[in-house]
């Protein structure tokens, strides 16, 4: 099983299991037990039939692993997706117990999970330093991109007419040709996450979902986003705002060599948002087949994303320095 005690005698392999080094967990783990226990504080009615208190936090049985390991336990999931089962096998637990125990750290980890672009205007930060900036294109303040993860194929209920609901379609994704889950992510030049959507069914376009966020919006207008073809047309709805796109070709007008090149030169800048997500597939539970209620999707992926920029923040992505 993997518990404090076992990973401080084997600290190398760490980063694999939970990804993170066992300081970086260490410094983690401070944040996380003062969030949660402001959590508990903050409850005010049972966990199971939501009546009100009638004890003090703490009282009931205890858990069979400390809030340290239970924290560990949570990111080993989230770093290897196994089932309930599995798990429980290494830490000799039943199913359910799992289950209480990762939904009590998962709860705490959202309310810490917080991006750049979920707070007001006037908190969010500048990037104006030679660090933070694109050196061919200073005014990108986003790169924005959006993932899809596969789902297990929905089931058709029927309604109370008898007929069959289709609850399939919604999710088809045709660019994937599989049932699929959508989010849509922001980074800003770095490579730091600071925009995450809400989870949305695979059909729905990338254009489609970055005007249902209106994540364009929260540009100041000075401010560029960069994005791939897939968002050919935003051009039309942010005439005044400045984006970074590629050149797309259209029937009986192909690209200039010019274009082309164009082309190859914004793709080794956009590439950061690309490195982001692969950062964020080394966690399995957003890389394989979704295997839990679709609702807590959103949930996850933000977790997810917050770790990855933990990660992100103690050691930087390669930058690409075009000459």
């Amino acid at each position: 099983m993997v518990t404090y005690q076992r990973l401080r005698q084997h600290p190398s392999v760490t980063s694999s299991l939970i990804g993170m080094s066992l300081s970086a967990f260490d410094k983690f783990y401070a944040e996380f037990e003062t969030a949660h226990e402001h959590r508990l504080n903050m409850l005010t009615v049972t966990k199971r039939r939501r009546q009100r208190r009638q004890r003090a936090v703490g009282a009931g049985r205890r858990y069979r692993y400390d809030l340290r390991d239970r924290l560990l336990m949570t990111l080993f999931w989230l770093r290897v997706y196994m089932t309930y089962e599995v798990l429980g096998f290494f830490y000799d637990l039943d199913k359910t117990n799992i289950e209480d125990n990762l939904k009590a750290v998962l709860m705490t980890l959202e309310q810490m999970t917080t991006f750049t672009f979920d707070r007001p205007d006037a908190e969010r930060s500048k990037l104006r330093s030679p660090e933070a900036v694109m050196d061919a294109f200073p005014a990108v303040r986003l790169v924005i991109d959006a993932k899809e993860q596969r789902i297990q194929r929905p089931k058709n209920p029927k309604g109370e007419d008898g007929k069959t609901l289709d609850r399939q379609k919604p999710y088809y994704s045709g660019k994937k040709k599989a049932h699929t889950l959508k989010n849509q992510v922001g980074v800003c030049p770095t490579g730091k996450i600071d925009a995450v959507s809400e989870s949305v069914p695979g059909s729905t376009h990338d254009l489609t979902l970055l005007r249902q966020t209106k994540l364009v919006d929260q540009l100041a207008p000075e401010e560029a986003a960069m994005l791939d073809k897939g968002y050919d047309g935003l051009q039309n709805d942010y005439p005044d705002q400045p984006l970074v796109l590629p050149y797309k070709a259209r029937r009986n007008h192909p690209l200039t060599d010019e274009q082309k090149a164009f082309n190859r030169f914004l793709s080794k800048y956009r590439i950061v948002v690309e490195h982001t997500l692969a950062q964020m597939n080394k966690f399995a539970v957003v890389a394989q087949v979704f295997r839990h209620a679709l609702d807590s999707h959103s949930r996850i992926f933000r977790i997810v994303a917050g770790l990855v920029n933990r990660r992100i923040e103690v050691k930087p992505l390669k930058t690409y320095a075009v000459v």
